[in-house]
């Protein structure tokens, strides 16, 4: 590119002009603006939806890769977000009325068996101090005694725990998982739909470089579009012009194989020199220095071919080089 680059502008340069000797005209051709759609994923080329050459328009599907591993990754999220959703509706209805029957009625047995276990105790005591039993088995029925007792504040701490409800901290974690198991979704439903890659703008494509069944690494380019409704001519101007033309000025388009030139309008005027012969520039080397302009063609109603040679002048600049 930069060697195509040089030999236009040392062209334009050298002939200083147009054909046929018409020093008031700069050659060029017929460009777009090249946008290349790199594969996100490394799955294989599945279907082609447009043909190599066809208009498309933005948001228009082009080609799809294998999404099957995407696919089953989302249901796999869908699945989790549903499970937190729950989670957090079982917190916010709070302990079912059965959890609680159910403790109450836990509280209620231990209680009767702290009297049972009091009632062991203090008939080993008696037993013991009559002489009629062991140390033995009095500190056997205290240590049951104590094992009651815990088990009964376990059951009643627990009871308390259901009156009380959900507390705030946990309904906060619920909802946080919640967001989260949203977020992991939508990124995993914004690979799924990159799986099919569709046109940014406007434009032609330009080409496919691969086949069905292909496999292209991530960030290869799997269409090339030629963005835009039309080509614009890409020509270069010389130094002694440069300053004359900015952005908005008129231009005069002559295409080969149109008999009529075509209304043009200067798009972007590069700011460095294509073609820079010395690091200190005389007067002579600045003349050879040349400029790439972008202009936009006006009044067109198809679009032209990229490649087709072109020759602009500019009007009211004529003589001035």
């Amino acid at each position: 590119m930069r060697q195509a680059t040089w030999i236009i502008g040392m062209a334009v340069l050298a002939g200083g002009c147009g054909a046929g000797g018409n020093e008031d005209r700069y050659v060029g051709q017929l460009e777009s603006d090249r946008i290349e759609l790199a594969a996100e994923f490394a799955e294989p080329l599945v279907e082609r939806l447009l043909p190599e050459g066809a208009s498309v328009s933005a948001g228009q599907h082009i080609l799809r890769l294998d999404d099957r591993r995407a696919s089953a990754r989302l249901a796999e999220a869908e699945a989790a977000l549903a499970q937190s959703r729950a989670r957090l509706d079982e917190l916010v209805r709070g302990p079912r009325a059965e959890l609680i029957e159910a403790e109450r009625a836990n509280v209620a047995g231990a209680r009767e068996d702290v009297e049972f276990r009091r009632i062991e105790w203090e008939r080993a005591v008696q037993v013991y101090e009559r002489a009629l039993g062991s140390p033995e088995s009095r500190d056997r029925a205290r240590a049951a005694l104590d094992a009651a007792l815990a088990a009964l504040a376990f059951r009643e701490a627990r009871l308390a725990e259901l009156l009380s409800g959900t507390t705030v901290e946990e309904l906060r974690q619920a909802e946080q998982a919640v967001r989260q198991q949203e977020a992991r979704l939508d990124a995993l439903a914004l690979d799924a739909a990159r799986h099919v890659v569709t046109a940014p703008v406007d434009g032609v494509l330009d080409s496919l470089p691969f086949e069905l069944g292909e496999r292209p690494a991530v960030g290869q380019p799997v269409a090339v579009l030629l963005a835009g409704t039309q080509a614009h001519a890409r020509v270069y101007v010389p130094e002694s012009l440069r300053v004359r033309i900015s952005p908005g000025a008129a231009a005069r388009v002559f295409v080969d194989g149109l008999d009529r030139p075509v209304d043009g309008k200067v798009r972007w005027v590069a700011s460095e020199a294509a073609f820079t012969p010395y690091f200190a520039l005389t007067e002579h080397d600045r003349g050879r220095l040349s400029f790439h302009a972008k202009i936009d063609l006006v009044g067109i109603d198809r679009r032209l071919p990229d490649g087709v040679p072109v020759e602009v002048e500019f009007p009211g600049l004529a003589g001035t080089h």
